[in-house]
């Protein structure tokens, strides 16, 4: 049987899988009925194994999956890494499967993810690998980087020991099916500052028997967007202003705490490393200028993705004989994956799948994956497996 036919049969059962997915989305963490909506559909087709609970933290529930196909001769091991959680966004679809989970849905598309890796399990089923082995793997909480992180610390996830790790993005923009690649940083590391500053309330009648925050909220606001322009850099380097708060809502009071929120973004590590200490020394000038007390944290800390010269020479000759069309992408993308986190335990190969030149946007409202583009990711895979493999 042709290739494409087999994946043309295995399509209503990956459609069935994606939107049940879709229908029953969980946040960051908490992907447990998903975890086992997932085990039970890999279980069917009888893995050599099948780990479960990988990846528990203190703030996260340990949903990462596993199944493992070996071979019957030595060989690589051959990872395929899937994200499974959803977003805090309100579904606006109005379809038979849409979000039965209100304000969580999958608007960046981890239920087809979910479902192209998932696929291959039916076909491992038919054709089991003659050499080496091949691991399934759902990851829970990309989107707020901590899951692959969480992961590099459970023993058993290190213990499947893979040559290869693979995994991919649907990319709304790009014709259905196109293959995205660059060699290099494929997307950007970014991380989430919070800051407080702490100072003293009073009546609004007597601000100075206070200390409010306001003129260095002000002053940060104003300087901290235009700080990565003044530093030197060879590549992307940007600070995004995402949130601030002063105060409560009342006239009688003069404040005495602000917050301000900020995302850091850079195409290098040593870069963002670079940035992040020019941040900190300039909001902690402003607070000793304004008197005030300050902390700092950061948060959703995602590194940067790349694909070595080795890993991105895979990932060309497979989509060369994938038969898809390939884009080479000139610059970085500037969302970051935590997939970066895998290159520490294994070379690893990440790149992107179009989902339509009329898709709306990642994390938009109305998002939907399209069912059309899950054969695409399908023919990928099996190309990945047969250059590595053979």
């Amino acid at each position: 049987m042709a290739e494409e036919e087999e994946i043309a049969g295995i399509l209503p059962e990956l459609i069935q899988l994606r939107q049940h997915l879709h229908k029953h989305p969980e946040l960051s963490g908490r992907e447990v009925a998903t975890a086992r909506h997932l085990e039970a559909f890999l279980q069917k087709y009888r893995p050599t194994r099948l780990l479960k609970e990988l990846g528990g933290t203190p703030g996260i529930t340990g949903t990462g999956l596993a199944a493992v196909w070996e071979g019957t001769a030595e060989g690589p091991t051959i990872m395929f890494r899937a994200d499974i959680d959803a977003l805090p966004i309100p579904e606006k679809n109005a379809f038979a499967y849409a979000s039965q989970n209100s304000g969580i849905s999958h608007k960046c598309g981890h239920d087809g993810h979910a479902a192209m890796v998932a696929g291959l399990a039916p076909l491992l089923h038919r054709h089991k690998p003659a050499r080496g082995r091949i691991v399934l793997f759902m990851q829970p909480a990309e989107e707020t980087g901590e899951g692959a992180s969480a992961l590099l610390g459970d023993p058993q996830f290190k213990d499947l020991k893979p040559d290869y790790i693979f995994g991919l993005h649907n990319l709304p923009g790009y014709p259905l099916g196109q293959l995205v690649l660059r060699e290099g940083t494929f997307c950007a590391a970014s991380r989430g500052l919070r800051i407080v500053l702490t100072g003293g309330t009073a009546h609004a009648a007597e601000p100075e028997q206070g200390l409010s925050p306001a003129g260095a909220l002000a002053q940060l606001l104003q300087t901290l967007p235009f700080l990565p322009g003044k530093l030197p850099h060879r590549e992307l380097l940007l600070l995004t202003l995402t949130h601030a708060q002063m105060g409560e809502p009342s006239f009688g009071i003069s404040p005495g705490q602000a917050m301000l929120q900020a995302t850091l973004r850079a195409n290098l590590e040593e870069e963002m490393t670079a940035l992040s200490q020019a941040v900190e020394a300039q909001i902690r000038a402003v607070a000793r200028e304004y008197g005030l007390e300050v902390d700092l944290s950061y948060h959703e800390v995602f590194p940067v993705t790349q694909n070595s010269a080795e890993v991105y020479a895979i990932l060309r000759n497979a989509a060369a004989a994938s038969g898809l069309s390939v884009h080479t992408k000139e610059e970085p993308f500037r969302w970051s994956e935590d997939f970066g986190h895998y290159n520490k335990l294994a070379p690893s190969g990440f790149f992107g799948i179009g989902s339509g030149t009329g898709q709306p946007n990642l994390h938009n409202a109305s998002y939907d994956f399209p069912d059309a583009l899950l054969p695409y990711g399908l023919q990928m895979y099996r190309a990945l497996i047969r250059e590595v493999l053979g």
